[in-house]
């Protein structure tokens, strides 16, 4: 991860605060993306070999059973995978995030989404912070948290891109429908609508392999199926401020990367120290 890429901050700042999102084109080169790339393989084809979803601790499989399993997301990879460990501790990374949520940040999110050409992989519209449960485990969401994506592949309007909603994260929390799963639910429109919002404001996040966004956890977001002839992988990474956050792993001291401690950190697995063993979930 030894690649120098310049950073203009300002214009991430301004972008990000005006539209809930930015994008840094080019911070992970193609070399880096290719090794990667092999690791998140590596991945899903332990995700495979599983056959139906499982979880050990915080690290967790995603997998719809059939002929072959279908692996549509990995959390926590990075407790065994050396190369995605290192992705997520990046300088670059937390030289991105610092003028907005600064130096010392935990991490709440570390997963991969697989979207299969020709398998279903919709997100419905949503908000990230209806995830961020408990609701007292963290403050002053708008200003503390960030999500972000690595490109792995190229991500096109065919190959079922993020689509953004821009400025929605002014709004702060909405009564969007939260019912129902929102992976594997298409976006619907009416959605927006009855919050307020038009989908005149939707942008299609198109991104290079290496291409780097970050999103506001009010910014309302979703993305279609994979229509194009080759896989679309992201690599997810969410970061808060410690100082607002009881939860996750650490990630950066004063801007300094933070090994894993010897024992998993409470993030969502509410049942983390009761049931902290190797099992499948139905």
């Amino acid at each position: 991860m030894g690649v120098q890429q310049r950073i203009d901050r300002q214009d991430i700042v301004a972008d990000y605060r005006r539209d809930g999102y930015a994008i840094v084109r080019g911070l992970f080169s193609a070399d880096e993306i290719a090794g990667i790339g092999l690791a998140i393989d590596r991945v899903h084809a332990e995700g495979v070999a599983h056959g139906r979803s499982f979880r050990h601790g915080n690290l967790f499989y995603n997998v719809a059973p059939g002929e072959p399993p279908l692996v549509r997301m990995a959390q926590w990879i990075a407790y065994h995978q050396p190369v995605l460990n290192a992705v997520r501790l990046d300088p670059r990374i937390e030289r991105t995030l610092a003028p907005l949520i600064g130096h010392d940040l935990k991490q709440i999110i570390n997963q991969i989404h697989w979207k299969t050409p020709g398998a279903k992989g919709d997100f419905a519209w949503h908000q990230d912070s209806r995830f961020r449960l408990p609701a007292d485990a963290y403050r002053n969401l708008a200003t503390s948290y960030i999500q972000t994506g690595l490109a792995i592949d190229p991500h096109t309007p065919e190959s079922g891109c993020m689509k953004f909603i821009r400025g929605s994260h002014r709004h702060g929390d909405l009564d969007l429908d939260t019912t129902a799963e929102v992976l594997g639910r298409s976006m619907n429109d009416n959605v927006l609508e009855r919050a307020g919002l038009s989908a005149d404001d939707l942008v299609e996040v198109v991104l290079d392999p290496g291409d780097f966004a970050l999103w506001s956890p009010y910014l309302v977001h979703g993305s279609g199926a994979n229509h194009s002839d080759h896989q679309r992988r992201l690599y997810i990474n969410g970061y808060v401020r410690a100082a607002d956050c009881d939860r996750g792993e650490w990630a950066f001291r004063d801007g300094v990367p933070v090994p894993f401690g010897p024992e998993q950190a409470l993030v969502h697995y509410e049942a983390l120290r009761e049931h902290p063993e190797p099992h499948y979930v139905d």
